[in-house]
């Protein structure tokens, strides 16, 4: 467990192993079943995570029950509704387990302590910001700029392995398309 932890966030910051420590011994692991949910939309937000097994994605929802998937979070990513946990408003979305996984939790007491006491912690959280910002002004980008299918081509080089592992109608709805133009897509590029 802790490799994975470690590797993950000396990728984004170099710590030594007590101050990566200092996060674990805070943090606890809990499983969720698929269909489960790490934050419901309305909820504020009071923990952190690190994804150690399994699978999440954010997922808002309209009002007549219509899925928008805004992101997949596959083992080793960090997962929360951060500005909804730092304004201590309701989250927009849920982040919802795919299939059964783990995270280690932070409550988010304990990761503002770990923030005061260590400017490392601050770096860590800058990465992290830093590549969540990254990825949605990218994904904006796509959706104003190319087609569906080419947002699927990214889709499956970004997330390889991701596929058979995610509902055709959760791809869709990351897409921005229906399951039957999804659908359409995948046998025209079959062909």
């Amino acid at each position: 467990m802790e490799t994975e932890i470690t590797r993950s966030i000396r990728q984004l910051v170099d710590l030594t192993e007590s101050e990566i420590s200092e996060f674990t011994e805070v943090a606890k692991i809990k499983a969720y079943e698929a269909n489960s949910n790490f934050i419901k939309a309305g909820q504020i937000p009071k923990k952190l995570g690190f994804v150690l097994s399994g699978l999440f994605r954010y997922v808002y929802l309209s009002e007549d029950g219509k899925e928008f998937t805004k992101v997949f979070m596959p083992e080793r990513s960090f997962i929360s509704s951060y500005s909804a946990m730092i304004s201590k408003t309701p989250s927009y979305f849920f982040i919802e387990a795919i299939e059964n996984s783990e995270v280690l939790e932070i409550p988010f007491y304990s990761w503002q302590s770990l923030l005061k006491t260590n400017p490392k912690w601050n770096g860590l959280l800058i990465k992290l910001l830093e590549k969540g910002y990254t990825t949605k002004e990218k994904r904006e980008r796509e959706f104003l700029l190319l087609d569906a299918e080419n947002r699927y081509r990214i889709f499956l080089d970004e997330y390889k392995d991701l596929e058979g592992r995610v509902k055709q109608h959760m791809i869709a709805s990351y897409l921005g398309i229906t399951p039957i133009a999804l659908s359409r897509i995948r046998k025209k590029m079959s062909e």
